[in-house]
C-alpha cells in the first residue's frame, strides 16, 4: 500500500474538484477501507475482534470523520474551513436523500440504510468541527464537556448503531467513555493543540491551581500547571470508569472493543502521570509493546470473566 495523501484526494474529490460520474459501491468501499487503514491512531480503527461483516461499515464511518477532520484542520484559514465543512454537510444531506456522489457517501449510504442511523450523530460532529474554527479557549469544564458532546459522543453512538444495540442507557454510558477518552487525548496533546492556537484545558481550572496559559505558551511545565493537569487527568479517569458498565451491555463481539477504548484511555492517563504531568516537552505515547500488552491483558480479563459468569461481572 502506498503512502496515503489527503492532498491528492482533496484535488480529486474535494469542493473544487471537477464533476465526475459517481463511482461504484465496490470502489467506494475500497476507498474508505484504504483511508481508514492509512491513518495513525493509538489503536487500529477496526481490529480483528470486529466481525468481518461489520468492518466495512466502521471503515465508512471513519472515512466520514477523517474527511471532516481534515477539511477543518488543513484549511488555510477558519473561513475556508467553514465553507468546506458546509460543502461536506451538503453531501451528507444528499446522502440521506439517496443522492450520494462522493465516494465516502456512496459507501456510507449503505451503512446508514442497513442500520437505520439518523443524521444527528453525523451533523453533531460537524458542529464540533465548526466550533474549533471559532472557539480556541474554554473557561470552564462545563463548556468543555458541552463541546465533547458534539466532538466525541456521536462516535460512540454510531458504534452502537452499527452493533445493533443503541438505546438511551447504552448511549449514556458510551457518552461517558467517549468524553473521558476525548479529555485524555486533550491532555496528551496540550502542546500539539497549542501549535494550532487551541487550549482545551479550561482557564478557570488553571486559575484554581494558580496557573494560566503561560506554561503552555512557553512550553515549560510549572508546578501549578502539573497540579492542574493532575486534577484534569482524574476528571478524565472518572468519566472512563463511569462508562465501564457498558462492557457488559453490548454484544459479545463488541466487549473487547469497548474495553480497549476504556483501557487505552486509562493507559494514556497513566503515561501522563509517569511523565509527572510534563506533556509540554514530550508527548506521552504508548509504545508498540505497551499496546500489545494492553490488548492481551484486556482480552484475558474478558475471557476470565466470561468463564466466571454472566456479563454482569463486567459492571462496576
Amino acid at each position: 500500500m502506498g503512502r496515503y495523501s489527503f492532498a491528492e484526494d482533496f484535488k480529486r474529490y474535494g469542493p473544487q474538484a471537477p464533476l465526475a460520474e459517481p463511482i461504484r459501491l465496490r470502489e467506494a468501499n475500497r476507498y474508505c477501507r484504504r483511508l481508514a487503514r492509512s491513518h495513525y491512531e493509538n489503536f487500529p480503527v477496526v481490529s480483528w475482534f470486529v466481525p468481518r461483516r461489520l468492518r466495512q461499515h466502521f471503515y465508512n464511518i471513519y472515512a466520514y470523520c477523517r474527511w471532516a477532520d481534515n477539511l477543518a484542520d488543513l484549511a488555510p484559514d477558519p473561513q475556508h474551513a467553514l465553507v468546506w465543512l458546509s460543502w461536506w454537510e451538503s453531501h451528507l444531506r444528499a446522502c440521506f436523500q439517496q443522492r450520494a456522489i462522493h465516494p465516502v457517501f456512496i459507501a456510507l449510504q449503505e451503512t446508514i440504510r442497513e442500520f437505520g442511523i439518523p443524521p444527528d450523530p453525523f451533523v453533531d460532529l460537524l458542529v464540533a468541527f465548526r466550533q474549533d474554527q471559532q472557539v480556541t479557549r474554554y473557561d470552564t469544564f462545563d463548556q468543555l464537556l458541552a463541546y465533547c458532546r458534539y466532538s466525541a459522543n456521536p462516535v460512540g453512538r454510531l458504534v452502537l448503531y452499527v452493533a445493533g444495540c443503541h438505546d438511551p442507557q447504552r448511549a449514556a454510558l458510551a457518552d461517558c467513555i467517549c468524553t473521558g477518552l476525548q479529555l485524555a487525548n486533550f491532555w496528551q496533546d496540550v502542546a500539539e493543540d497549542w501549535k494550532r492556537g487551541r487550549i482545551y484545558l479550561p482557564l478557570a481550572h488553571l486559575r484554581r491551581f494558580g496557573a494560566d496559559e503561560t506554561p503552555i505558551i512557553r512550553g515549560v511545565a510549572t508546578e501549578a500547571f502539573r497540579r492542574a493537569l493532575a486534577a484534569a487527568c482524574d476528571e478524565a479517569e472518572g468519566w472512563l470508569l463511569r462508562g465501564r458498565p457498558l462492557i457488559g451491555l453490548v454484544p459479545s463481539f463488541l466487549r473487547m472493543e469497548v474495553a480497549l477504548f476504556i483501557e487505552g484511555g486509562l493507559a494514556i492517563l497513566q503515561s501522563i502521570r509517569q511523565q509527572h504531568y510534563d506533556v509540554l516537552r514530550q508527548r506521552p505515547i504508548l509504545s508498540r509493546w505497551q499496546k500489545l500488552a494492553l490488548v492481551l491483558r484486556t482480552w484475558w480479563k474478558i475471557r476470565i470473566r466470561r468463564r466466571m459468569g454472566s456479563p454482569e461481572e463486567f459492571r462496576c
